[in-house]
């Protein structure tokens, strides 16, 4: 069954071949967090040291960073 939903982290992620453990070591957070943040069940709430580690982790800038990390419709036309 093909997923509905995706979350812009998630795609980040994925893209960088990193797994939510990963993302979450690296930023000091659990991988339950990580989940929390792509399924919308939860709203990141960043140290500067986290939010710094994240840009670089997912190596984007800040105009790239999603405005909202949780779940939305896949777009079928990309």
């Amino acid at each position: 069954m093909a997923r509905e939903f995706e979350s812009e982290l998630m795609k980040l992620r994925s893209f960088r071949r990193m797994t939510q453990q990963e993302l979450g070591d690296l930023l000091g957070v659990s991988r339950k967090t990580i989940t929390y943040w792509e399924t919308g069940r939860a709203v990141p709430r960043l140290t500067i040291a986290q939010f710094k580690a994240l840009l670089k982790a997912l190596d984007i800038s800040v105009d790239e960073l999603p405005d909202d990390f949780g779940p939305q419709p896949i777009d079928s036309k990309n």
